[in-house]
């Protein structure tokens, strides 16, 4: 069993749990890795969560996890890139947990590296549906909700890709510059409505993925590659959407967050 997630917000008078405890939080791509981690973090903080992902025993893991530890969470098994199944989805979770507060769509993470010439139309729309379509279809599942009852905080996944040129395939770049784009485009649409719109987008991750296909040699030297030091973790990333959907950052709207140790080119 994982470790409870602690934080600077971890204190029952914090912004955030006079603000978001019981709050009912939909998070996509919560099957493992910073999905799974920030789901943690935010039953830690007394909210309920729905994970999303399409590994039902890595789901019933993260729920086991999250449950052992007192909270409250469930899981629903769905493809974000269909429609009908992200209806679904939500459907599941407003039924159990009521109107969903705060939306953290993180389902993505197609950036294995291909040489642009060799980068198929097959997978350029795969890569453009995990990573981009997946946010649309998620937001547009829950944004008529949230309009009608004018409040709501919705964070999505970009990467350190998106923002600048990178290793990863041209379609994960491309993808992911478009996430930010979408944030920013749709925060100031529905800031008069009372939502708002946050973007996360993380550097180099050591999830136990990572860690179990990089090499101990070669995670040092990415490391170095950051000027704090380090690779980042997935509680880096969950501490910094407990922050971006808590009353602290109740002013902030359209913003991408580096969460990239200090390796930012703007």
């Amino acid at each position: 069993m994982s470790s409870p997630v602690s934080c600077w917000c971890s204190s029952g008078d914090s912004a955030w749990h006079r603000c978001c405890s019981c709050a009912a939080v939909f998070i996509t791509g919560g099957s493992r890795g910073i999905g799974a981690r920030t789901a943690r973090a935010f039953a830690a903080q007394g909210a309920k969560v729905c994970v999303v992902g399409r590994d039902p025993q890595a789901l019933a893991a993260v729920i086991a996890d999250i449950t052992g530890e007192g909270g409250t969470a469930i899981s629903t098994v769905a493809d974000v890139t269909d429609p009908a199944a992200v209806g679904d989805a939500r459907r599941q979770a407003e039924s159990r947990l009521g109107p969903v507060d705060v939306l953290a769509a993180f389902a993505g993470g197609q950036g294995f590296p291909v040489p642009s010439v060799e980068l198929t139309e097959q997978r350029w729309r795969e890569v453009i549906d995990s990573d981009l379509t997946s946010v649309f279809l998620t937001i547009q599942a829950f944004l008529p909700g949230m309009l009608e009852r004018g409040s709501g905080s919705i964070i999505t996944m970009s990467s350190a890709a998106g923002r600048q040129p990178s290793q990863a395939n041209l379609a994960y770049g491309v993808a992911n510059a478009g996430v930010v784009m979408l944030t920013r485009h749709l925060a100031t649409e529905v800031a008069p409505r009372g939502i708002r719109v946050n973007c996360i987008a993380p550097s180099a991750i050591l999830t136990e993925t990572t860690g179990a296909r990089m090499p101990a040699a070669v995670q040092a030297k990415v490391a170095a590659m950051h000027p704090l030091g380090r690779m980042g973790t997935p509680d880096d990333v969950a501490h910094t959407a407990l922050f971006l959907a808590s009353e602290a950052a109740s002013w902030l709207t359209g913003l991408t967050i580096d969460v990239a140790g200090g390796r930012v080119t703007n």
